[in-house]
């Protein structure tokens, strides 16, 4: 058997005769404890936030999607929509036109975007099951919009008598001066059928209405559009797809996929989980100054002890081996016992949603093995280094003394 891991286990079982140094063991243990279940809650509750934060971007965006390389809008051949319908993995796909329109309604007014989309939108992107209110009908009359919109404007659906109003600059060169007002913009007059609400910035920004409608009040073709929006098979490979879809609507076009769509929405999110697992970090070097004194301590406790055990032939790297065992025993135990607590926790918030954002929203947890690994390993490589630094003053004139 291992004589340092024995002599080690038998030191971290045993109490000292000195009722100070048990205490400040105890005190080092459950600052551990407390450490490692710190860590794993918040690194659990980040990973919680960031998969409800994302649940948004799901709903609006699809698995992969086609824009423009430069300018807002391209043209889609039929030539090119034949390759389309002939690359394999995708299920469906659906065209979309958008643009900014100035929206008015009983002297109320707001900027948004108008979001053409084609029947094939709601089988590509799971938008229709944000919808708060109403019915999700798109068609020349009716349009779907966020429910900030229609909190502004001070609209509901259905209003047949009094409709939202709609309009969109046209395209063109020249001064404005020289033209009359009306002759700058065209006008539709639409009924919301229903409201989605997702999201403060979401429910302000788009009404959805239909392809057609929108590439009419526009004035582009109907070969214009802004994007095409993919939804692939299952076990499709996406960057297979991807490659595909590039040859096959040429240089003019880029694909992204969801996580490319929002970028700096994945970027933030990315970089709170870092800061934040640096500074709990941060916090748990400072704790673990304790394990360095509690086995400093030891060490002068069992100072008697270690000579006897130097005078049967140990060595002083046996006797620093002991001790740093010890220390890397004790915080790892720590370590363990803490993520086991903090298990709990987040499994009890899991099944019962005890802690609580509004009365019917549970605050987003993620239980995840990666976050297991990653607390256990920042515990053991801090207690390595404390215990290497604490049995480092173990010398032949201490055991001497």
């Amino acid at each position: 058997m291992n004589f340092p891991l024995y002599i080690a286990k038998r030191y971290v079982r045993s109490k000292s005769s000195q009722n100070a140094v048990n205490i400040i063991n105890f005190i080092t243990f459950l600052v551990i404890v407390i450490g490692a279940a710190a860590l794993f809650i918040v690194l659990s509750g980040f990973a919680g936030l960031k998969t409800f934060s994302l649940s948004f971007t799901n709903s609006f965006d699809p698995e992969l999607k086609a824009l423009p390389a430069a300018g807002k809008f391209f043209t889609l051949t039929p030539t090119q929509e034949q390759e389309l319908a002939a690359v394999k993995g995708i299920a469906h796909y659906a065209k979309e036109i958008e643009e900014k329109v100035y929206l008015e309604h009983k002297g109320k007014n707001h900027i948004a975007y108008i979001k053409g989309i084609d029947s094939n939108y709601i089988k590509v992107t799971r938008v229709d099951s944000t919808l708060y209110l109403g019915d999700w009908a798109i068609n020349e009359k009716q349009v779907v919009s966020g429910i900030g919109i229609a909190n502004i404007l001070g609209v509901t659906i259905n209003q047949f008598r009094s409709p939202l109003q709609l309009y969109a600059f046209k395209p063109g060169t020249g001064s404005i001066s020289q033209q009359r007002i009306s002759s700058l913009y065209n006008q539709a007059p639409m009924v919301i059928s229903g409201v989605y609400a997702v999201e403060a910035d979401l429910d302000n920004k788009y009404v959805f209405a239909d392809l057609e409608l929108t590439q009419a009040l526009l004035e582009k073709d109907k070969t214009q559009f802004s994007g095409i929006n993919f939804k692939l098979n299952d076990g499709a490979d996406l960057e297979r797809v991807r490659g595909d879809l590039n040859r096959a609507l040429g240089n003019g076009i880029v694909i992204k996929n969801r996580e490319e769509l929002n970028s700096t929405l994945y970027k933030m999110l990315n970089t709170e989980n870092v800061a934040t697992y640096l500074i709990f970090t941060l916090v748990l070097i400072i704790a673990l100054f304790n394990v360095v004194g509690a086995i400093i301590m030891m060490i002068l406790d069992k100072q008697q002890n270690s000579k006897t055990l130097f005078s049967l032939g140990t060595t002083i790297k046996e006797l620093r081996r002991i001790y740093f065992v010890q220390g890397v025993l004790v915080t790892g135990l720590g370590g363990i016992i803490g993520i086991l607590l903090g298990s709990l926790l987040i499994w009890s918030q899991l099944l019962f949603g005890w802690l609580r954002i509004t009365p019917s929203l549970a605050y987003p947890v993620e239980y995840k093995l990666m976050n297991v690994f990653v607390v256990l390993g920042t515990i053991l490589v801090l207690g390595i280094i404390a215990s290497k630094i604490a049995s480092s003053r173990i010398n032949k004139k201490l055991i001497s003394a």
